[in-house]
Order: structure tokens, then C-alpha cells, then sequence
């Protein structure tokens, strides 16, 4: 089956549910999910092809139709979601399985990428291509081709910084050159059973055919969550990034996160603690965000925001979810 298929592939999960006697996860808390189902649904589609299947744990499984149906007028966000990532409880969900581009939230998937297939303690040599992008308004790290750095110390400064230019190394060191690794990228997805995503670059600069969903960004960060590394990075406020230049000496990068809640512009609502996440800015994509928080109860939520129109109105949408979380009772 080509890629074109599978992109446009769904499965109807409330048929699978039946036949297993589970029910989707919507406003009640639902049975921790342990059985193998195909791919989550997409309202109003009909089945189309098959797709590898996938074993699901613990994962919040929400039938397009079980999506919230009164909106809150302060989500004004394309697409949002809040799940309770311990029990597999969907507390908002709105147009989750909508296409949306997600600007940098793309760094997570290569984060998933290179944890599981780069070696943290590699050397890595930064290119010309890396060194170079031109595009206007690209964030960069500031790397110049040349550069030698350890693989962990880019993975920091590209998901702390959220540098372009750190994208591409990584992408290259790993796959060889950005399309290789792309495909990396969109195996993985297809694998999480995230299959209504299709990537074409590490880092999110736009692309019409670059693009993902809000329930494919929950499956990976789901995902990423059990990942000890990856959380010990994207909860840091800051980062120093140690590496040498093309003459072998010794030079420093101070990066700040782009996430407002880690560094004090933002705060949480009381009885909420930010964990980490990850934004994502760009004309076509708005302001998007993705978090992993936690209440005094030990809950974890993954909470998302998709295309806000800006990045005070992206905090005061995620503030919301993170009350609605807040609420819950467990």
C-alpha cells in the first residue's frame, strides 16, 4: 500500500470497541485500554484501506462523535483536547481529528525519532545545509557549519531553543538528509497508530503537505511521556549548550524555552504544575502548544491547543483547559 493510502485510511474504533465490550473514553472514566485496534476514527469517514495495526496501552480512544459538543467560548483555537493521561479519561476534545500544520510541536516527533534510533553520546558535526536556512523568521540556534556538538547538548538546545537550524543536524546526523529522516518520522507515526499525520521536514517550517492532528500529537507525547530523557528536557527553563567550532575551540549558547509557563510568563492555575511541552508558531499554523502538567492528586494531562490566533490568546485557551483539569475530581 503506498503512503498516499495509508494518509487517507481511517477505521471506525467504535467497531472494534464493540467487538471487545470496551467502551471509548469520553466524559467518564474509561477501562484502561489493553486490546489492538487499527487506527483512530475520523468522524463521517468511511473505511477506506488497512494500515499496519498497533497494540494500545492506556490510551484514551474517542470515537469522532464523542467529541465535546458544547464548546467553551474561550476555545477559540482550531482544535484543543485535554486528556487525564493516568486514567485515559478525554475532560475536551474539539475537532481533534481535523488537519491542522503544527509549526514546531513537529520537534516532538523528532525527538521520538532520535531517542529511540541516535545515540545521545555521538558526536555530531553541524552542515552547511543546517548552518543555512534562509527561510524568513526561522528560528536558529545560531550554529555555524562546522560546529562539533554531542547529540544529547542539540537535542536540548533544539526542543529548549527551538532551533531550526539544530533540527536539521539532528535529522542528518541520524538519516542522512532531511527526507530520509521524514520517513523515519512518518513510520514512527504509523506505528503510534498516529495515521492521519504526514511530516516532510524535522523542525515544522511550513509545508501544505507537512501536517498532523490533535489526537496524533496526544498519541506522541503519550508516548514520550514514559521517556525519562525526554522530560528532563523540555521541563528545563533554560539551557547552556558546551561544544567547539570548526578550530576545535570551545564555545557557549544560552537558550531560553520558548514555553511561557517554565520561565514565569505565564502561570498555571493553583493546584497545576507544568511538567514541559512544547510550542509551535508560524503564519499557517497560528500559535499552538502542547503540555504535560499534573494536579496535587498525581493526575497527568496531556493538553493541546491548535492555531490560536496569537500567544496571549494561546495561553488564556490552555489556562482554561488546565482548569477544566484542574476540576476533575479523582
Amino acid at each position: 500500500m503506498n503512503m498516499k493510502s495509508k494518509r487517507v485510511c481511517s477505521f471506525v474504533v467504535a467497531g472494534c470497541l464493540v467487538m471487545t465490550g470496551v467502551t471509548g473514553c469520553g466524559t467518564q472514566k474509561n477501562e484502561l485500554l489493553s486490546y489492538r485496534v487499527e487506527a483512530p476514527a475520523i468522524a463521517d469517514t468511511a473505511v477506506t484501506a488497512e494500515v499496519p495495526g498497533y497494540l494500545s496501552k492506556e490510551l484514551c480512544v474517542i470515537p469522532g462523535k464523542k467529541q465535546t459538543v458544547e464548546q467553551d467560548a474561550v476555545m477559540r483555537a482550531k482544535a484543543s483536547l485535554l486528556i487525564n493521561d493516568t486514567s485515559g479519561t478525554m475532560l475536551y476534545s474539539h475537532n481533534i481529528y481535523k488537519k491542522v500544520y503544527p509549526a514546531s510541536i513537529t520537534k516532538i516527533v523528532t525527538a521520538l525519532v532520535a531517542l529511540k534510533y541516535g545515540n545521545l553520546e555521538d558526536t555530531v558535526t553541524v552542515s552547511y545545509n543546517a548552518s543555512h536556512i534562509t527561510e524568513y523568521g526561522a528560528k536558529l540556534c545560531g550554529f555555524n557549519e562546522g560546529d562539533k556538538i554531542k547529540l544529547e547538548d542539540l537535542l536540548c538546545s533544539f526542543l529548549i531553543c527551538s532551533g531550526n537550524d539544530a533540527g536539521i543536524a539532528i535529522a542528518e546526523h541520524i538519516a542522512g538528509d532531511v527526507a530520509s529522516f521524514a520517513e523515519m518520522m512518518n513510520q514512527e507515526m504509523q506505528r503510534l497508530g498516529a495515521v492521519h499525520s504526514h511530516f516532510v521536514n524535522p523542525h515544522g517550517l511550513h509545508d501544505k503537505e507537512h501536517y498532523t492532528t490533535a489526537y496524533d500529537l496526544y498519541l506522541v507525547f503519550h508516548e514520550l511521556a514514559k521517556n525519562e530523557t525526554f522530560m528532563k528536557i523540555v521541563e528545563q527553563p533554560d539551557y547552556t549548550a558546551k561544544y567547539r567550532n570548526k578550530k576545535n575551540k570551545k564555545k557557549k549558547l544560552y537558550f531560553l524555552s520558548t514555553d511561557r509557563y517554565l520561565i514565569g510568563r505565564a502561570d498555571a492555575p493553583a493546584g497545576i504544575t507544568v511538567l514541559g511541552g512544547k510550542t509551535g508558531t508560524t503564519n499557517d499554523a497560528g500559535s499552538c502548544l502542547i503540555l504535560y502538567s499534573k494536579d496535587e492528586k498525581d493526575n497527568h494531562f496531556v493538553s493541546v491547543v491548535l492555531k490560536a490566533a496569537g500567544g496571549d490568546d494561546l495561553y488564556i485557551q490552555m489556562n482554561h483547559l488546565l482548569e477544566l483539569a484542574n476540576k476533575e475530581k479523582g
